[in-house]
């Protein structure tokens, strides 16, 4: 599956959230990463979101996807995701 991750986090725990997600996920610009995940991937990652969170302050929001989709970027790619192989 492919999965989409957007998290608004409190300041002291966007760094945890974003360095957690960088070993699993593509970076694809502020707050944004994206990529394809098995099942067990998908479970460690909700798991470790979790963990990391404040579920009283903070956001995230995972968009399950069955392939990757067709996007179109307006303005500049922050990290274009085509050249990764």
């Amino acid at each position: 599956m492919y999965i989409i991750v957007v998290y608004d986090v409190n300041v002291s725990r966007v760094n945890k959230v974003k360095k957690f997600l960088r070993q699993h996920l593509i970076w694809v610009q502020n707050s944004v990463f994206e990529g394809e995940v098995t099942l067990a991937e998908y479970e460690r990652i909700k798991k470790g979101i979790k963990e990391l969170i404040d579920e009283n302050e903070d956001s995230v929001i995972i968009y399950k996807l069955k392939s990757r989709p067709k996007r179109k970027n307006l303005g500049i790619e922050k990290n274009p995701v085509e050249d990764i192989i």
